[in-house]
């Protein structure tokens, strides 16, 4: 079978790779090319072009992009069914004297489609109905066929074994979400109750930039390309019926990433506050300063800013006699790294720097890339707002659906890198569970919708990137 390449050899400067394309011919009806480039296409002809047939099989930059884009028209499982009804109907799988020679020239092209999407987009299989049609066409495909009928069987495990892995791990967020809130109630009861600080549990802060960038990844792998999709789809305009997506489930993960900057940004600001002596809230500003610094070594953008965000927010800003005591000269040009002139440019040029690193790395510590992921998704969100799903005469427009691709595959290569550094339970169970206090006293699991969509982002921005005013005590 066709073999799987990896996500950087996917798109060029251009948002399409034109050396993998391999295209049908020019008279397929129902879309529109322009130098070799597919721009737009109907819905039919979209999903059409996705089906493979004897002598023909999709590019996998077209794969991955309409399998993500799609989602925006229909739900995964109303394609699903359309591909099983084409890859029947077209290579006649469904009659009595089926040809066993055609079948074994189009059964391996099904059976990697089929592992294309299992393999990229298995969240689309906790779904029943696409179970239920992935088994069905695999089963008209391998028929008679032992060897095929093992690589069925493989697949399947895989994608089981995948499901099993993200159900488990959405039970021990719950868990950790139940603790911290338990914790929270006790330190609201009883405040002498909380003893340790997180410089006891680590006195080390390039450990800390270490586990926070453990929790960062390990957050960042179980991430669906399509909940970037998802958390923006609204009604297609020639769908008189309903939205395709209703369910809050389906961007779980990518808002637990989300509540998590949210939760390291109030844990700075209540580990700093949590002392009553100037020197001890000083040392702990210091700290954290050190913290971040190594975060932006290592790559860990991410926590780099929720670690500033938590540094700006008013009840450690207003520090002033606290802050007279710290040297601020670091923490200023990691401000400067992050400041949000020029659209981020600072921070986008540090990016960029980090992904060639990974690009060329010769350790598993050169190739670790954490993009700052609120902005991350902002810049997806307007990318999706700015561009129509749909031209005036109702074709797709697939352009808008490249550029999409072309990010969401980058972030797909960010979050395969395995953490290199050695876990500490004992900080990483601090980290997540011990009691913060947030801006309206509820605690640190307080997204809403606007959090994923940018807009709560906006006020986080504000708040990171003011300097501490020092005019309060």
């Amino acid at each position: 079978m066709p073999q799987t390449p990896p996500f950087a050899a996917m798109f060029d400067s251009s948002g399409y790779n034109r050396n993998l394309y391999q295209s049908k011919e020019d008279g397929c009806g129902g879309l529109y090319y322009h130098d070799n480039n597919l721009l737009s296409g109907s819905l039919e002809a979209l999903i059409q072009h996705l089906v493979p047939s004897v002598d023909y099989y999709p590019d996998r930059t077209y794969i991955f992009t309409f399998l993500l884009s799609s989602r925006l028209f229909m739900h995964p499982h109303e394609l699903m069914a359309k591909v099983c009804h084409l890859c029947i109907e077209q290579q006649r799988l469904s009659e009595p004297g089926q040809d066993k020679n055609r079948i074994r020239k189009i059964a391996p092209k099904i059976l990697q489609l089929l592992t294309e999407w299992t393999e990229t987009f298995p969240y689309d299989f906790r779904d029943e109905r696409m179970m239920r049609n992935l088994k069905e066409l695999a089963q008209r495909v391998t028929s008679g066929d032992e060897m095929y009928r093992k690589n069925v069987q493989q697949l399947l495990q895989n994608l089981l074994r995948k499901l099993a892995t993200v159900s488990q791990y959405e039970e021990v967020l719950a868990k950790i979400s139940a603790a911290s809130t338990d914790r929270l109630t006790v330190l609201k009861t009883k405040p002498q109750s909380i003893q340790r600080d997180i410089i006891t549990v680590c006195n080390d802060p390039y450990t800390l930039a270490q586990q926070l960038t453990h929790i960062e990844l390990e957050r960042l792998n179980y991430i669906g390309p399509e909940e970037f999709v998802q958390a923006f789809v609204q009604k297609d305009p020639l769908d008189n019926d309903k939205s395709c997506y209703g369910d809050r489930k389906k961007s779980r993960n990518l808002e637990a990433y989300v509540e998590w900057f949210n939760r390291l940004s109030y844990l700075v600001a209540t580990e700093i506050c949590m002392p009553v002596k100037k020197k001890h809230r000083a040392r702990v500003i210091e700290y954290f300063i050190d913290v971040a610094r190594e975060c932006f070594n290592i790559g860990n953008f991410n926590s780099l800013m929720a670690i500033i965000s938590g540094m700006n927010m008013s009840p450690v800003s207003r520090l002033k006699k606290t802050w007279a005591k710290v040297k601020t000269a670091k923490f200023d040009i990691l401000e400067h790294q992050m400041d949000p002139s020029s659209n981020f440019y600072n921070y986008r040029t540090a990016l960029r720097g980090a992904t060639q690193r990974s690009l060329t790395a010769h350790s598993s510590r050169e190739k670790i890339v954490i993009p700052f992921f609120s902005l991350l998704i902002k810049d997806i969100y307007f990318l999706n707002e700015g561009c129509a799903n749909r031209l005036p005469n109702g074709h797709v427009n697939f352009e808008k659906f490249w550029e999409l691709a072309k990010q969401v595959s980058e972030f797909m290569t960010w979050k395969q890198v395995e953490c290199p550094f050695e876990r500490d339970r004992k900080i990483l169970q601090y980290l997540l569970t011990i009691p913060v206090f947030s801006d309206d006293g509820k605690g640190p699991w307080n997204s809403c919708r606007s959090c994923v969509t940018g807009y709560c982002f906006a006020s986080v921005l504000v708040r990171s990137l003011l300097p501490p005013s020092k005019d309060g005590i």
